[in-house]
């Protein structure tokens, strides 16, 4: 079995409202990466960039289905952002990244370290759409990385 990065949360507050917080780099911004080249749209191709660690990815977005789902390659992978009705008002939101490539070891490695950065961008959207707080968990994720200044 190829191992991939899977995780979920419960965010309390309504799918509409969680999706913008994805397609809408105004948004993401404030809890994943800090620059966009623009809007998260099918057919898009974008560059995230997190500043702090000096790195972007390149991305391509091939679908998107407002308020359901979100589906972007990048890294040689396939990532699929899931949001369901959870209750009254509230969201479920599950991120499944699949297509890893290598060693055993090197997809054991990729996944769970794909997994943490997952759940911490997660952790910040709730934090952020729930209680309007700013957690900067992608930011300090990984303190030895930092630039100077963040």
């Amino acid at each position: 079995m190829i191992p991939v990065a899977d995780t979920e949360i419960l965010i309390r507050r309504p799918c509409a409202e969680v999706f913008h917080a994805f397609v809408d780099p105004e948004v993401t911004s404030r809890f994943w990466f800090t620059k966009s080249s623009g809007p998260v749209v099918a057919g898009a191709e974008l560059t995230w960039t997190w500043e702090m660690y000096g790195v972007s990815s390149e991305v391509r977005v091939t679908e998107v289905v407002a308020d359901q789902r979100i589906v972007f390659d990048w890294n040689a992978t396939t990532v699929e952002f899931g949001f369901e009705p959870w209750g009254e008002g509230m969201t479920r939101m599950t991120v499944n990244e699949t297509g890893v490539m290598g060693t055993v070891e090197e997809m054991v490695a990729y996944a769970a370290d794909s997994t943490g950065g997952f759940t911490w961008m997660l952790s910040g959207a709730k934090a952020l759409l729930e209680f309007g707080i700013e957690l900067g968990t992608v930011r300090d994720a990984h303190p030895g990385m930092l630039r100077p200044g963040w």
